[in-house]
């Protein structure tokens, strides 16, 4: 597959990496001659310097052949993406993609009229990292989790304490402990440990600071729950560190869904237009929280969530581990370098949010058939979950998963059919149209998409 990206900036390079390890042709083209030779270093790209407007660039750098076109032009208004977009439609790429920063673009009668104008996909990172943060609010046990079919069927992610009553258990004995009903409930998919991710086997023990990941029902919860030794409660107050757009829009999210929300921002200009923008049940503070006795006066042990979003990694980690030692429940943390996202996981942050592995998941399916409905990286794992809709026809149907010849880095972990949901295994058989949730390493996503082709 031909693809052109539009912008070298850090969005723009990280897809650049990622799609040419899958084998694509990639081109990226930006005028900034230092960001085009910071991604030459070490990715294995074509790089075109020139003006992403211009029909020229566009056409040179070969925009006319291409399969997918992504406009990510990074410190501009979203109307350059848009604009690269559409002409990179009239020149002759097949499908486009542009990033945009205005919600109200993603409005459905908006998204329609960009989709008839030619362009497949509009995205808001920040939009989409905010929807995360929100969500992850709702599975206080897990670090991560996805839902299908409005959590008729859940991929989830769980931390191995060190007081878990799964530490040196084997898969084989887990499994044993089980009742037949809960086997039907949820399953143990893999395990992610020491930057490995592992299929398990049935003498597989499990160990402290493993990751486990889960395919549940949605009555299948409490049982992991109790098995895992997690403990489920609702957030009522949340403290957010930074009043970013990012932070801004989670804010106004929870301010009708929860008791309290209090944003603590040093900057006091900022402070007065969160005020001026944000509900009244939103309160904004002014003050360093990098302050751990600022953050005690703030009240923060009467705080069932902290979530740190300002625009400093490192201290977005350090003040959710303050958080943890204050003795709050859950603890986010935007960690976009992504070498740091291991760190933090290690360092006790619950859920760690990165706005590029968001936006690549999203991007990434429309590298795949046509029947992949969305691609999601987990954080602690390089693994991905898609969800396909099975075409009628395909190879996937043609006999019961343990016949299949399935990739051995892959996973059919769920299924759901109608309005039913169930755990697959081996004698399970897709049917057409069935939605299939995969969990899967990277290196086997190509095969797994012949499965779902006619």
């Amino acid at each position: 597959m031909k693809i052109v990206i539009e912008g070298a900036g850090e969005i723009g390079s990280h897809l650049a990496k990622m799609l040419r390890a899958e084998a694509n042709e990639v081109t990226v083209i930006d005028n900034d001659a230092r960001r085009l030779n910071a991604l030459s270093g070490y990715a294995d790209v074509e790089v075109f310097q020139g003006n992403p407007s211009s029909i020229k660039t566009l056409r040179d750098a070969g925009v006319a052949r291409a399969d997918l076109f992504i406009a990510v032009y990074p410190f501009t208004t979203q109307e350059v993406n848009i604009v690269g977009a559409l002409l990179a439609k009239q020149i002759g790429a097949k499908k486009v993609i542009a990033r945009i920063n205005d919600e109200d673009y993603l409005a459905a009668e908006n998204r329609l009229l960009f989709k008839e104008l030619g362009i497949e996909l509009m995205f808001y990172p920040e939009k989409s990292a905010a929807d995360e943060i929100v969500n992850s609010l709702k599975h206080v046990s897990s670090s991560d989790t996805m839902d299908f079919a409005h959590g008729k069927l859940q991929i989830s992610v769980f931390k191995i304490d060190e007081d878990s009553p799964m530490v040196d258990l084997r898969l084989e004995e887990f499994i044993r402990m089980m009742t037949p009903e809960e086997t039907t409930l949820f399953r143990i998919i893999a395990i992610s440990r020491d930057e490995k991710t592992i299929i398990p086997k049935f003498d597989t023990k499990f160990q402290f600071g493993d990751l486990l990941f889960t395919v549940s029902k949605r009555e299948g919860m409490k049982s992991i729950i109790k098995y895992f030794g997690k403990a489920e409660k609702n957030i009522g107050r949340v403290m957010i560190l930074g009043g970013t757009p990012l932070a801004e829009m989670v804010a106004r999210t929870l301010s009708s869904q929860i008791e309290a929300v209090k944003i603590i921002e040093k900057d006091k200009e900022r402070c007065l237009v969160l005020s001026e923008r944000l509900p009244d049940t939103v309160m904004v503070v002014n003050g360093d929280g990098s302050d751990s006795d600022f953050l005690y006066e703030e009240g923060i042990r009467d705080y069932d969530a902290f979530i740190s979003l300002t625009e400093s990694d490192e201290s977005n980690v350090l003040s959710c581990v303050v958080a943890k030692k204050f003795g709050v429940q859950r603890t986010v943390a935007e960690v976009e370098n992504i070498e740091y996202i291991r760190l933090a996981e290690e360092m006790g942050v619950d859920t760690v949010i990165n706005k590029k592995l968001i936006t690549a998941g999203r991007i990434f399916k429309f590298t795949l058939s046509g029947k992949a409905r969305f691609v999601k990286y987990l954080s602690g794992s390089n693994a991905e979950i898609i969800e396909y809709t099975v075409a009628p026809g395909s190879a996937i149907t043609k006999k019961p998963i343990k016949e299949l010849n399935f990739p051995a880095n892959a996973i059919i972990a769920g299924v759901i059919r109608g309005s039913e949901s169930f755990i697959a295994v081996g004698d399970t058989r897709i049917e057409d149209y069935d939605r299939v949730a995969i969990f899967a390493l990277p290196q086997t996503i190509k095969d797994i998409d012949r499965f779902f082709k006619v």
